[in-house]
Order: structure tokens, then sequence, then C-alpha cells
């Protein structure tokens, strides 16, 4: 996966950074919007970055809307 997806995911768990639109639609598990804003390379790289997501970050910062609203805000 490219540095620059890893490193705004991992900004987004440990310091609870928002992402770029596209990560957001990720998080969210918008596949229809992750894809209207992704480019030529994310769309390459979108089951590595999902397969991040699932198997590295906590369960309740993704997934949904509202985890990610919650992680923000720091309600999980």
């Amino acid at each position: 996966m490219d540095a620059r997806f890893k490193s705004a995911l991992d900004r987004y768990v440990k310091d609870r950074i928002s992402t770029g639109g596209f990560l957001r639609a990720v998080l969210e598990n918008d596949l229809k919007e992750a894809f209207g804003r992704a480019d030529e390379d994310a769309v390459a790289q979108m089951k590595d970055i999902v397969m991040y997501c699932y198997n590295e970050l906590p369960s309740n910062c993704w997934g949904s809307p509202e985890k990610v609203t919650s992680w923000l805000n720091r309600q999980e």
C-alpha cells in the first residue's frame, strides 16, 4: 500500500485526525463514494487499503459513518 494512505490511516487511528474524502469514504464503508473519489492509484490499491483497515485498525473506528464520527469526536 502507498505510504500516503498508510500514513493517513495511522494518523487517523493514533491522533484521530480526519482523512481526506477518499479514505473517509473507505472508513465509512461507502464503496460508491470511495470509487467516485479515488484516483487511479487509489483504485489500484483499494483491496490493500481495505485489507489494512480490516486487519490493522480497531473495529470501533471504521465500518460506518457513525463509527468514524464517534472516533473523531472521541466518543467510541
